[in-house]
């Protein structure tokens, strides 16, 4: 198998992370400015705890906004920053929007009461009954709780994902309440035309990214490529490799490192999808994931049968050579993390050394591809096995093993107790956190 390798990126290079990030925070600090301006221009309540209900809602809607920009999976994001990091920001922004409209529902409804001489939840029913859009504003609200309580992290963990998603898809609905909400009764954006057309705008782009990269890209790529299972091999007792087949798959914009997420488009699996690296680099013919049966999804994956239609929806993932810095590298693979680890040695240049983690030999999947592959590219591969106690990833032993570890890019994926203590070990040798590459699967609506 042969791919086109990437060059060596120079320590110069510009991060396409950082690229990514700082236009993001730029584009939300100017709308927010914009929303400051045409909050002011259209003029200031005599009640101080409806100006600060008014601005609260102007603020909450347009973070609801940029929300659905970070989920809407836009493939320039995604590939800069990582589906992780960008599920982390649509997480924390998710409880800023919680509190941000919950108090705007609170000063608005205290400021009017105020006003109106009569207790709160009398001024909320009034207002409720008698003012265009305050109702569906209050089942949005109450479905963004809702949302919130079910995504805080006691609840999420106890939760199918399934069914964490189909009560998060719900949020869409909130979107469209509040939207038509702000549109009947905002003050701010009928105040004047270049106003309305602004908040249009901003909610257009939202929508139409949420479009874009959630049913288009995926139907349109679907469409086109049309992928079959062309092979399932039984690496061992508990790891299988499917490969897949389509058409123009040499024009399918996949890195080695990223994941799809796969749907089996059987009787009784169509509707689940699951992530899963390519366990080998994209070479315009094939693709492949290789998993380890520890859930009743990847189990599954074991009966698939030869022939049978996938609808994958991707890549995703920034765990790819475009983030390098350094002409040479650092794999670290624990357990079945391997898989996006041995399609990146597969692609990437420079000298490389590989540490791949396991309990015992015969938990080491696709080691032979390993083997094989560092011979022929002149990389370094070293097993480490044995129990998890003590830790053969401390700072100690990765000092040993690559004494010029802090120079080197390092790519890192594995259980995350793995994860996290190699991450310790890194920090605790001083390898500068932009060299350090890794992303976990974490999913949003």
């Amino acid at each position: 198998m042969t791919t086109v390798q990437s060059p060596p990126a120079p320590p110069t290079a510009i991060r396409p992370r950082v690229v990514a990030r700082t236009g993001l925070y730029a584009v939300l600090a100017a709308n927010a400015a914009v929303v400051a301006y045409f909050f002011a221009q259209a003029g200031f309540a005599s009640n101080a705890l409806i100006v600060i209900g008014r601005l609260l809602g102007l603020y909450g809607a347009l973070v609801m906004a940029f929300q659905l920009v970070l989920v809407a999976r836009l493939p320039w994001l995604d590939r800069r920053i990582g589906m992780d990091r960008l599920t982390s920001w649509h997480r924390w922004t998710g409880f800023a929007l919680l509190w941000t409209l919950l108090g705007h529902a609170v000063f608005i409804t205290f400021g009017y009461a105020q006003g109106a001489g009569v207790g709160p939840v009398s001024e909320l029913v009034d207002l409720a009954e008698t003012t265009e859009g305050v109702l569906r504003a209050i089942v949005a609200l109450g479905i963004i709780l809702v949302v919130g309580a079910v995504s805080a992290r006691y609840a999420r963990r106890r939760l199918a994902y399934e069914t964490w998603h189909f009560l998060h898809l719900y949020t869409y609905v909130a979107v469209v309440f509040a939207f038509t909400h702000q549109v009947a009764v905002g003050t701010t954006f009928t105040a004047s035309s270049a106003a309305k057309t602004y908040w249009y705008g901003v909610w257009g782009v939202a929508l139409g990214a949420v479009v874009l990269g959630r049913l288009v890209l995926p139907l349109w790529r679907n469409l086109r490529h049309q992928l079959r299972v062309s092979a399932v091999v039984h690496e061992s007792d508990h790891v299988v490799s499917i490969y897949m087949t389509g058409r123009d798959l040499d024009r399918m914009p996949a890195q080695a490192g990223q994941f799809f997420l796969w749907r089996f488009l059987t009787r009784d699996r169509w509707w689940q999808a699951n992530p899963f690296s390519l366990s080998a680099a994209p070479d315009g013919r094939t693709l492949r994931l290789t998993a380890k049966a520890a859930g009743e999804g990847s189990a599954a994956l074991r009966h698939v049968k030869v022939g049978t239609r996938v609808f994958a929806e991707g890549p995703y993932g920034a765990f790819t050579t475009l983030h390098r810095t350094k002409s040479e590298s650092l794999l670290i693979a624990g357990g079945v993390g391997v898989t996006p680890i041995r399609a990146i040695l597969e692609d990437i240049a420079g000298h490389a050394v590989v540490i791949y983690r396991v309990a015992s030999d015969r938990d080491a999947v696709l080691y032979d591809e390993l083997r094989e592959l560092a011979a022929a590219k002149g990389a370094e591969l070293h097993l480490v096995t044995g129990p998890a106690v003590p830790d053969k990833l401390a700072p100690r032993e990765l000092a040993r093993l690559v004494p010029d570890i802090g120079d080197r890019d390092v790519f890192l994926c594995g259980p995350p107790p793995m994860m996290n203590a190699v991450l310790r070990s890194l920090g605790d040798l001083g390898v500068p956190k932009q060299q350090i590459h890794f992303e976990r699967f974490s999913l949003a609506g």
